[in-house]
């Protein structure tokens, strides 16, 4: 069972980055987490996705990681071919996703 690091960024301003796909046959619980590396509030968002994103896909929507603080979202559960994509509105965060991963 595979487990640790699944991806990590140092994201782009308000650009979707992909930071994990559940590979076939597996199912994945993960944990994000968004750390804001300025001193400026940043407003981010974190999606699950198995397509193009839609409004129902949104984990987290406008929510604001405050200046050298951290949004963690833990317990996301994927199936096989989800993605975890992320977004910021300014450079300046890091996101970085880990977990296990086990077959289906």
């Amino acid at each position: 069972m595979p487990s640790g690091r699944f991806g990590k960024a140092s994201l782009a301003a308000n650009a979707d980055t992909d930071l994990y796909t559940c590979p076939p046959g597996k199912v994945a619980t993960a944990t994000v987490a968004m750390c804001n590396r300025t001193a400026d509030p940043v407003s981010v968002r974190m999606a699950v996705r198995s397509a193009a994103i839609a409004d129902s896909d949104y984990l987290e929507f406008g929510a604001v990681v405050p200046p050298n603080g951290v949004l963690e979202r833990s317990q996301i559960v994927l199936s096989a071919g989800e993605i975890i994509t992320v977004r910021s509105a300014s450079a300046g965060i890091t996101a970085r996703a880990h977990g296990f991963e086990e077959d289906a």
